[in-house]
């Protein structure tokens, strides 16, 4: 008879799909450390399960147009609100019907989880761009003309390039594409939601870096928003080469 122990790591080494086998060669056994181990490994069954129907909610816009396009790209932005820093897009395509557990909205999701989802992103998907305005661009257009340029940037660095957009919340101008417009897409498509981790993640990063340059301001914290402690700073340091003059006059 093999000791509990021996079990529970057959158990955290036996992959998902496996565990049915798992539980059936070991749910005949009467000891109560095994009983909880079978009872973790259903669990597991179950959460995955219902990670599969989420996953698979999330790809109802890909199958729609699936049937007429290869191609299909989501995109969306991050940066739209913060004091400092660029706007940034992100656009991608995934082959068709493949499912990334965990993907999600990225600010439904942890930094540590995004940075994983960003390296898997960047791993399977058949095409990736991003686009970034910087803050001087989003004083002289605003920030929703900026957001569409790094869109339209985005959507360029793709190769090969989309048949179709699935944005987030906006019709891209000047874009030559069929697009639909999602409300709320970044939690109702997969395309979307990569396209949402890549332009964060992408973002963070380069934020992180501006701290290097300041840190004075905390950018790596609050990542260039209107926290208190940034505001705080703005008004004891001034602003410094990345923020936005026309996103501060309110504080200095």
């Amino acid at each position: 008879m093999a000791a509990i122990g021996d079990i529970k790591k057959e158990f955290d080494q036996t992959p998902t799909e496996d565990l049915e086998t798992f539980i059936n060669r070991y749910r005949d056994d009467e000891r109560a450390g095994v009983k909880k181990i079978i009872e973790s490994a259903e669990k597991k069954i179950c959460r995955a399960k219902a990670e599969d129907e989420r996953l698979e909610k999330m790809l109802v816009y890909e199958k729609r147009f699936g049937v007429s396009y290869d191609y299909i790209c989501g995109i969306d932005e991050a940066g739209r609100g913060p004091l400092a820093g660029p706007v940034v897009a992100g656009a991608v395509i995934l082959p068709k019907d493949l499912k990334i557990p965990y993907l999600n909205d990225s600010k439904q999701l942890s930094e540590k989880r995004r940075e994983e989802l960003f390296d898997i992103i960047m791993s399977s998907a058949l095409a990736v761009g991003t686009g970034i305005v910087s803050p001087d661009v989003i004083d002289d257009i605003n920030i929703l003309q900026a957001t569409y340029e790094a869109m339209r940037q985005a959507v360029a660095a793709l190769q090969p390039q989309p048949q179709i957009l699935l944005n987030d919340a906006v019709i891209i101008p000047e874009i030559h594409l069929p697009q639909e417009k999602i409300i709320k897409g970044d939690a109702k498509s997969l395309s979307i939601a990569a396209a949402s981790v890549i332009a964060k993640v992408t973002r963070d990063r380069m934020m992180k870096a501006y701290h290097e340059l300041f840190p004075e301001y905390g950018f790596d914290k609050h990542k260039g928003y209107g926290s208190k402690e940034h505001i705080e700073a703005i008004q004891k340091f001034g602003p410094c080469p990345i923020h936005r003059r026309s996103f501060i006059t309110h504080f200095i």
